[in-house]
């Protein structure tokens, strides 16, 4: 055994700290697996799904998530009371919390993810390049370590060259990020960048990087075991984005190579074994129009878009995630790991992609999912249910898989023609705009693709072009309805409608 191994003993009971479609998709691995499930609700989401599909539910506080599901005492308490042993943070709230780690660890529960100290590293965005730069990992010229002073970072800034990017130090999803063009603009944007980093995450450090002018957005899923057993699961691609948030992920990449897949691979691999890595966690890279590709972070949890890496590889990473967290051995190896086909995933976010892609809330008055072969919905919701307005606006991950890309997109297409949502704006049109792309269709992309192709026009003019069919159709349909003079309305005219009914 290696020096971080830990013997195996069996988890019977484990506390979902999450909501929705993340803590329904952990319930349902573990109930496979013989495994008793516990859910934590607030008062907003008493009647939501994964309360009622839980052995166990508990109510944790009010309906904002300061009050609820961000309250690691009132979690811990709720595991105390119900006898679970492991808790599953699944992702955002908790999930990649290291106070809350130590917490659990002195509980005596099992957090079902990496160490505190794993975490805490990774965490941040200056750490975690430091412990990657003991691999010799590549990465994008610019500081290494936190800037504050805005005359020594402007004299930075020019030495590695405009365009830069001022980054914040903690924290993630493009808050305290800034582009900067030119350098007479440095010195309002990284005041910007420091203010909103502050907001944030209650830290102002910020750091400086050369702007990749055409990048791609590359993750590499790692899993690790504590027999230090540590693989990769291959690549996803995510790099249609809006405000600096996936929309559109697929694995594996249209523009990876072997050679480069390998090479990023072991990358990922080297960055989880700087910090003794366990469970499941993603390492994110930026890859130029060169195919060089830089470190960029390391995400220390199960990422939104999981699923697809489960269709191509066949591995369920919730079960692997218990599994590492009782003690046990990876189930698989790196030489057993083989890529199987292609996957997308598609947030349906109840926004509005013709308003800026705002937030949309509201009933679902009509809620029917697609089905059919390679078809994979993740939600919480069912129709009639409301769309809170205290938590992340994701309603769904629609997820299609087939042999090749092309049947994957072809799947998509038409699991987004079946997907029937009303009373409430979703970002399934957006998501046929993109598949429907030739720069999609084509690989021919990068993080730019909604600021390049995409405005709310195109999407208006969609809308006005399928209602300008429907009410041909509707007009053909009453003309071969209409019965001609004379003729009974209930024999030609019904047979001519059952005719029609059949033909349309």
């Amino acid at each position: 055994m290696s020096q971080n191994s830990q013997p195996a003993f069996p988890i019977t009971k484990i506390l979902v700290a999450n909501r929705g479609e993340i803590a329904l998709r952990i319930m349902r691995s573990a109930k496979e697996m013989g495994i008793r499930t516990v859910a934590v609700f607030s008062e907003a989401d008493r009647n939501a799904l994964h309360v009622r599909y839980a052995d166990e539910a508990i109510c944790i506080g009010p309906a904002a998530s300061s009050q609820s599901y961000l309250v690691g005492e009132n979690i811990i308490a709720a595991c105390k009371q119900t006898g679970a042993e492991a808790i599953h943070p699944g992702y955002g709230f908790l999930s990649e919390n290291a106070i809350f780690a130590g917490m659990v660890a002195e509980a005596g529960l099992i957090l079902i993810g990496p160490s505190a100290a794993a975490m805490e590293i990774m965490g941040n965005k200056l750490s975690a390049k430091a412990a990657a730069l003991k691999y010799q990992i590549p990465m994008v010229p610019g500081t290494e370590e936190a800037v504050k002073d805005v005359a020594e970072a402007k004299e930075r800034a020019v030495e590695v060259g405009f365009p830069i990017l001022i980054k914040a130090a903690a924290g993630g999803g493009g808050k305290g990020m800034r582009i900067v063009e030119r350098v007479e603009e440095f010195e309002e944007q990284m005041q910007l960048a420091v203010s909103e980093a502050t907001s944030a995450f209650g830290d102002g450090s910020v750091f400086i990087e050369r702007y990749v002018t055409s990048p791609r957005h590359i993750e590499i899923q790692i899993m690790g075991d504590t027999h230090g057993q540590i693989v990769h699961l291959f690549e996803r691609e995510c790099s249609v984005q809006r405000r600096h948030q996936k929309v559109v992920e697929e694995a594996p990449s249209s523009v990876l190579t072997e050679e480069i897949r390998a090479k990023m691979g072991q990358c990922a691999v080297d960055v989880a074994r700087s910090v003794n890595y366990t469970g499941a966690g993603t390492v994110e890279f930026i890859l130029d129009e060169n195919l060089d590709f830089f470190f960029l972070e390391m995400n220390t949890r199960l990422q939104v878009e999981h699923p697809v890496t489960e269709l191509i590889t066949g591995i369920d990473l919730v079960k692997e995630q218990i599994r590492v967290a009782a003690g046990e051995k990876l189930s698989f190896k790196q030489e057993d790991l083989k890529i199987n086909g292609h996957a997308i995933e598609l947030r349906v976010y109840a926004e509005d992609p013709k308003n800026n892609f705002l937030p949309d809330i509201g009933t679902l008055k009509t809620y029917k999912t697609p089905k059919g072969n390679g078809v994979r919905v993740d939600d919480g919701f069912e129709q009639g249910m409301e769309i809170p307005i205290y938590y992340d606006p994701m309603i769904a991950k629609l997820i299609t898989y087939g042999k090749d890309r092309e049947e994957a997109i072809g799947r998509m297409l038409r699991a987004i023609e079946e997907y029937d949502i009303t009373g409430i704006e979703t970002t399934l049109g957006f998501g046929k705009f993109v598949m429907q792309h030739d720069a999609f269709k084509t690989g021919n992309f990068d993080t730019h693709f909604v600021g390049k192709y995409f405005s709310p026009e195109s999407l208006k003019a969609e809308d006005e072009t399928e209602a300008l069919i429907a009410a041909v159709i509707a007009a053909q349909l009453f003309q071969k309805e209409k019965p001609a003079v004379g003729v009974s309305q209930t024999t030609n005219g019904v047979s001519n409608w059952k005719k029609n009914r059949q033909k349309y």
